[in-house]
């Protein structure tokens, strides 16, 4: 009896096999995802790939990426310069597919990559999973990891901008100010180690900067429920040395990039102190910097009706776009001119 049941089971196990007979099997168990990059695509021959994991951190989720490009690159041999947007939220909330009153974020974000860029929307830990320093590890981990892709996206390693706003403001100037910080790089044993997370360029909307000297106000909030607390993992007052590593302006030396502050002059959530202040620092440390104060509106660039917000928007990102241009395509700004 045992050796017909033996029979019937290698012919159950034969059928099987034979029914299977092109699913790959490894030799050591797969953890990485590899369902088919989906594709989309956007007006101007923009082509997009959504939710690209960027680092699986111990414990967490796996945390992703949007990428945009031109689908004809045409006699580009060095590849694109690349341009990292930061989302905000409060380091509590937010996703990779929103900015202020923006109707339609990717879309102005395959805008930007039509004008000859790759453009990376990049999510991080918020607050709620790992307080700092986790988040601006995940913005350093995502500038080498795209770094490490530069021949498959057809990046230039050599042209990087960085741009955020509000929390994702603080986050890409951190980020821009302490590439060679050793205590907020990413995990020395990574395989991507090797890769630099310095960037060449810094753009910011209604940033924050200095968590120490400078009043927060809405971002504060109570100690109980401040987003600042839930972030740094304490208030700032208890827990000094952590807030100035958090602060951009304590790191701010001549050897930074560029910078482009956008801020709007009647903003309740982050002061426009914080960018005033920072400019100056800038000014008095030797970093190239330009400062723009949006009239009469609030935090997101919100006016006082719809089409206040729709021209204080539209200004930050024209000016926003001229800046990455300036920065990562001195050539295009050359040829225009004549």
């Amino acid at each position: 009896m045992k050796m017909i049941l033996a029979m019937i089971w290698l012919a159950i196990s034969a059928a099987a096999a034979a029914a299977v007979p092109d699913v790959p099997v490894e030799a050591s168990p797969v953890l990485e995802d590899r369902f088919p990059e989906p594709k989309v695509t956007f007006a101007h021959d923009v082509e997009s790939q959504p939710d690209l994991i960027y680092s699986v951190p111990p414990g967490f989720r796996p945390l992703r990426l949007d990428l945009y490009r031109p689908r004809n690159t045409g006699s580009v041999t060095r590849g694109l310069p690349l341009v990292i947007y930061v989302h905000g939220g409060g380091w509590l909330s937010g996703h990779t597919r929103h900015a202020g009153a923006f109707g339609n974020w990717p879309g102005t974000l395959a805008l930007l990559a039509s004008k000859g860029y790759v453009v990376a929307s990049i999510e991080y830990r918020l607050s709620g999973e790992a307080p700092f320093p986790a988040a601006i590890q995940d913005v350093k981990t995502s500038i080498r990891w795209l770094r490490s892709k530069s021949a498959r996206f057809g990046i230039d390693p050599t042209s990087v901008v960085i741009w955020g706003g509000s929390a994702g403001g603080q986050l890409a100037a951190l980020a821009a100010t302490t590439c060679k910080v050793e205590s907020l790089a990413p995990d020395p044993q990574s395989p991507l180690a090797a890769q630099s997370d310095c960037v060449q360029g810094l753009v910011t909307w209604y940033g924050i900067f200095d968590f120490v000297n400078s009043p927060l106000s809405g971002v504060a909030g109570q100690p109980a429920n401040s987003p600042v607390k839930k972030y740094l993992g304490c208030m700032p007052s208890d827990c000094k040395s952590t807030a100035e590593l958090a602060s951009p302006v304590f790191h701010l030396d001549k050897s930074d990039p560029p910078a482009m502050l956008i801020h709007g002059d009647l903003d309740k959530v982050v002061p426009v102190a914080q960018s005033q202040m920072f400019y100056e620092a800038t000014q008095s440390r030797g970093t190239k910097a330009t400062l723009l104060v949006i009239k009469g509106v609030d935090h997101s660039f919100i006016g006082a009706d719809a089409e206040a917000t729709r021209r204080a928007s539209l200004q930050a990102l024209t000016a926003t776009f001229d800046f990455i241009d300036a920065i990562a395509r001195p050539d295009r700004l050359a040829s225009s001119s004549h």
